[in-house]
């Protein structure tokens, strides 16, 4: 299915006079395409050559839809062996939507820190009932170590993960155990150290600021190849690479002002390419803009995006706050079992009212009896890269409250009317913080210290940051899959199990319909979600809560007593039952 030839690499440098690949230190002449802008190589390159750019006699740079750079951002792009996408397979993908999503990094998810490592795991994820799992970015980015979210090549696979047949080996790994696997990839920005792109064309605009400078170009003079581009590395991932889905982010801080708005477009294109492989193909948005409009198919509605889902962050902080108490920052809205309520049955907290947080009224409406989406729309989670390494010395969830608390956290977003997604060892409680990390070169590198160390510091945060730049601080990260079987790790392990096995056997905890959940608020500190038969009782107070609740018990934590009329937790906990 590659529509490219991966031997002769031809490079958009529409402002250029003079191109020249230099293969192995050696220069030699490009001509122009047929395509206006274009250049191409005389001759093929062979498989494995190093090779970079030279523009109107400039410095050697990276090819900007190389698939490997295996010697970093700022070396020279390698010729891969095209036979690496040609593989043949059985699966015939799957829907995501309303399936049990994983997200993970590679470089912290094993010892290892390698895609073929993270492959010896996936045995853990098919019996734990994954169905799908979610890569944080593997474009490259500077360095060795990072979350990713600065990477600069968008077609290629970071090397230290392994480069791209390490990613081609753990799709068809997954794909074998009936895992789906999803690539985080990043369009609103690119990295600020090794982005050379802006050398060969106009990918960057200053019509739109960003917070990382000038945005990329997607409605501006050129825009139209630079749109290309990124749609051309979407088939890569989805077509090529044989992905399932992308999750985009924060695509709130992607400025188009153009029709069809650049999501639309996309979503409009991969619905193509679903056709054309014959399997579902699934974009999910991180948006910050509590739009139902982010989820509704193209045309249906004014502003209509077409992503197939997003994740919906009022969810976790209705949930995070409720259960930790905190209600500082962006929680400031959240907290009270009126507000997990709503977020359980609504989504969006902020649905056109006001937020303290930004000063200003926020959002749009969820009708939960739409038939442009519904709750398999919201991608919903306890814990998540962002919520986690976004805190200063990244810690989980469960450093913070008692396991009882986070079982009770887990049975709401697990059997409710979302997709749920899981963050790489949370299932087992692991003691393993996620901090922030990079790898940046000299110049950048300090600045990043210096920064967050800064800003926590004005946010009154008590710890010292650890510093993103110092190894120990990615070995910190570095799951440590031994605890899991150990006291309380392995008692939550079984607790996600058993979770995760109630959604998978009963089709009440598979229905979407946000109209057929409910929550009632039984006092302060308690709620009871209902769905079909199915009743989650929680409560976080210390002295428990008494619940009316009628049917077979099907989990619980901690066991609750048993009177005639009611059931009883003595203490923070959560009790699941089924009429």
């Amino acid at each position: 299915m590659l529509r490219r030839d991966l031997t002769r690499p031809d490079v958009w440098a529409p402002n250029a006079e003079q191109v020249e690949v230099v293969v192995d230190g050696r220069a030699r002449p490009m001509r122009r395409s047929k395509r206006p802008g274009w250049w191409e190589p005389v001759e093929p390159l062979a498989v494995g050559a190093r090779y970079a750019y030279s523009v109107d006699g400039g410095a050697p740079l990276p090819d900007p839809r190389a698939l490997s750079q295996p010697e970093g951002v700022h070396g020279p792009s390698e010729v891969v062996d095209p036979s690496i996408l040609q593989r043949d397979t059985t699966w015939r993908g799957l829907d995501v939507r309303g399936r049990v999503l994983y997200e993970l990094h590679v470089g912290t998810f094993t010892e290892e820190g390698t895609l073929d490592a993270a492959i010896t795991k996936l045995a853990h994820l098919a019996e734990l009932g994954v169905d799908a799992v979610e890569l944080m970015p593997v474009a490259t980015f500077p360095g060795e170590r990072g979350w990713g979210y600065d990477g600069v090549g968008q077609y290629a696979v970071h090397h230290a993960y392994g480069g791209p047949a390490a990613l081609a080996r753990f799709v068809d790994a997954a794909h074998s155990r009936g895992i789906a696997v999803l690539l985080d990839v990043v369009y609103n920005h690119f990295g600020p150290e090794g982005s050379y792109v802006g050398q060969f064309g106009p990918y960057f605009t200053d019509h739109h600021q960003t917070p990382w400078g000038d945005a990329v170009n997607m409605d501006d003079d050129g825009s139209d190849e630079v749109r290309a581009f990124l749609i051309g590395a979407v088939r890569q991932w989805l077509v090529d690479f044989q992905l399932d889905g992308l999750r985009l982010d924060a695509v709130h801080a992607i400025a188009d002002d153009s029709e069809p708005h650049f999501l639309a477009e996309l979503a409009d294109v991969v619905d193509a390419m679903a056709d054309e492989v014959g399997r579902p193909l699934t974009l999910i948005a991180e948006s910050d803009l509590n739009q139902p409009a982010m989820v509704s198919p193209v045309g249906s509605v004014p502003g209509a995006r077409g992503m197939d889902a997003q994740w919906a962050d009022d969810v976790h902080h209705a949930l995070h706050s409720f259960l930790t108490g905190e209600t500082q920052g962006y929680y400031v809205d959240f907290g009270s079992a009126q507000t997990l309520a709503k977020a359980l049955t609504r989504v969006f907290v902020h649905d056109g009212g006001h937020s303290t947080f930004r000063d200003r009224p926020w959002g749009a409406p969820i009708d939960p009896h739409s038939d442009l989406y519904d709750g398999h729309s919201f991608v919903v989670f306890l814990q998540n890269h962002d919520q986690v390494g976004n805190r200063a010395v990244g810690d989980r969830i469960g450093h913070t409250i008692a396991p009882a608390l986070q079982a009770a956290g887990a049975a709401l977003y697990l059997l409710g009317p979302f997709t749920p997604m899981l963050f790489m060892g949370e299932e087992w409680a692991t003691a393993s913080p996620f901090p922030y990390f990079s790898h940046l070169g000299p110049e950048l590198g300090p600045k990043v210290t210096e920064g967050r160390a800064r800003e926590f510091a004005h946010m009154g945060w008590d710890a010292a940051t650890p510093d993103p730049q110092d190894e120990a601080t990615v070995r910190s990260a570095v799951l440590d899959w031994a605890a899991r079987e150990n006291g309380d790790h392995d008692r939550m392990l079984d607790w996600y199990r058993t979770l995760i096995a109630l959604r998978r056997r009963d089709p009440d905890l598979r229905d979407p319909r946000l109209s057929n959940a409910s929550v009632a608020v039984v006092d302060d500190d308690s709620v009871v979600m209902r769905r079909g038969g199915f009743s989650v009782a929680v409560t976080r107070s210390p002295s428990g809560a008494r619940f009316n609740l009628a049917g077979e018990i099907v989990a619980a934590w901690d066991e609750p007593r048993v009177t005639a009329s009611s059931l009883v937790l003595d203490g923070p906990g959560v009790v699941v039952t089924k009429a």
